[in-house]
């Protein structure tokens, strides 16, 4: 018993620790101090945030990819999130720009008009937002046709598109106001916004999908009705903390007044960040179509359950990079830029690490990974050969997004734009389809093409790092 209380009071301790750290990104100065403390401070809450937006693609996967048709069921609701990822990069486009401009305004001590340029980004959102997804919705059929979705996976999941693209708003909110509390340094209600959405969504999907007392199975339809309805409940508990004026960011409902010159600059910070995603995007979703294609429903269900995985564990490392956008704002507001090399060097170091870590579980493990998400032979097959052949990327991954963040915090957003567009649309397109159709590789050329393409795109990240025109960007 001894023992036991022992235990119980050490893990105790630990949990005090955590939260007391987490506390503390509520009022720390960015701006100075220990730059470690910083990225920990800065990141755990990152990382978090990013490990539950991941848990809403895998709570979909393992639902659904036990149902009885569970190789329809995975490729529509894969497709449906590759098709989505144009959303996600209008909605993180978007949120970039507003991190980086709300970062800036902290670190000027300007709080008022953070404030403002954070609802501003709200009101362009939501209008962006309309103007999407009343067409996707009514022609969702006809964008799985030429994903290359098969006849019967259309009849069988469409809905679920539809459904998904309908609310595709509280995406875009949920990005977009974690940007804003990011930019702020606040990156505790932004992880727990995910943590509110992802339990609902967890409680939801075994409900709507297989039925429980009064309500009836819904299948794949119970599995969006389930992550859009989580993700609402998160957006509203965003906005319990946004307008309650006790945070260092005051909002007041005159600032949802249309500022032309604060739109002016969000447009124009947010375009090359929606367009640098949009590119990226787009190449995913063409590589989907070819494996689809070419592979067949199998192909396309293994590919997708092998994106999904990998991203889980890639978004953590998406949300330690996000730190170094964060203090990237901050020190160039407050003229540090030394500071700011020192904070972009630290969690590169420390991204690559994980990453590294992250290469090998996914390599040696992908096997044990995908059969917990389907059982279906054939499907963990193709899965298994895409993961440990795209895992090879991981550590170039790392580098890569922390360089793509300090461009993107210090504004520079044109510089990953014109880097994506070669290395997405110039190189990986074309060497995708010269390895599955010149060499005959089928799937596999895809697989290849991921992460040479990815490792392409930090090199050339890293000589225009280097070059530091991203410190003299003025935002």
């Amino acid at each position: 018993m001894l023992y036991l209380a022992r235990s119980v009071k050490s893990i105790r301790g630990v949990f005090d620790r955590f939260f007391e750290i987490l506390k503390k990104a509520e009022s720390f100065d960015f701006t100075s101090g220990s730059i470690r403390k910083a990225i920990i401070i800065l990141s755990i809450p990152m990382v978090l945030e990013m490990v539950m937006e991941s848990v809403f693609a895998l709570v979909d996967l393992y639902f659904v990819g036990h149902l009885k048709e569970s190789n329809h069921a995975i490729q529509i609701v894969g497709l449906t999130e590759s098709v989505f990822a144009i959303i996600y990069s209008i909605a993180i486009g978007i949120s970039i720009a507003t991190t980086a401009i709300v970062a800036r305004r902290i670190g000027e001590k300007e709080a008022k008009e953070a404030a403002k340029s954070g609802v501003q980004a709200i009101v362009i959102a939501v209008i962006i937002n309309v103007l999407i997804s009343i067409p996707g919705f009514i022609f969702a059929k006809d964008i799985l046709r030429l994903m290359g979705a098969s006849p019967s996976s259309i009849v069988y999941g469409a809905v679920y598109t539809q459904i998904m693209i309908a609310g595709s708003v509280v995406v875009m909110l949920l990005f977009l106001i974690n940007g804003i509390f990011r930019g702020a340094g606040n990156a505790i209600i932004a992880m727990k916004s995910l943590w509110i959405a992802n339990i609902s969504n967890i409680i939801l999907c075994p409900i709507l999908i297989n039925g429980f007392w009064f309500i009836p199975p819904m299948g794949i339809m119970g599995a969006a009705i389930a992550t859009t309805a989580g993700r609402a409940i998160g957006v509203l508990y965003q906005c319990f903390f946004l307008f309650n004026g006790k945070g260092i960011l005051k909002i007041k409902w005159n600032y949802f007044i249309p500022n032309i010159n604060l739109i002016k600059a969000i447009i124009k910070l947010a375009t090359p960040g929606v367009l640098q995603y949009v590119i990226a995007s787009c190449s995913w979703i063409f590589l989907a179509n070819l494996v689809a294609t070419t592979g067949g429903d199998y192909a396309s269900s293994g590919y997708q359950t092998a994106i999904r995985i990998m991203m889980f564990f890639i978004l953590p490392a998406w949300g330690l990079s996000n730190a170094a956008a964060t203090l990237v704002g901050q020190n160039l507001g407050a003229k540090k830029i030394e500071r700011a090399e020192k904070a972009v060097y630290k969690t590169a170091k420390y991204n690559m690490l994980f990453m590294g870590f992250i290469m090998l579980i996914c390599f040696f493990s992908a096997h044990y990974l995908i059969s917990f998400f389907t059982n279906d032979a054939a499907i963990v097959k193709i899965a298994v050969n895409a993961l440990q052949i795209m895992s090879v990327g991981f550590i170039f991954y790392g580098l890569g997004m922390v360089l793509n963040n300090t461009f993107n915090g210090a504004g520079d957003t044109w510089t990953p734009t014109w880097i994506n567009i070669f290395g997405f649309w110039l190189f990986q397109i074309p060497f995708a389809y010269l390895l599955v159709h010149h060499y005959k590789l089928g799937p596999i050329g895809v697989f290849i093409a991921i992460p040479v393409a990815e490792a392409l795109i930090t090199i050339l990240s890293l000589i225009v790092y280097r070059q530091g025109k991203w410190k003299r960007i003025v935002v």
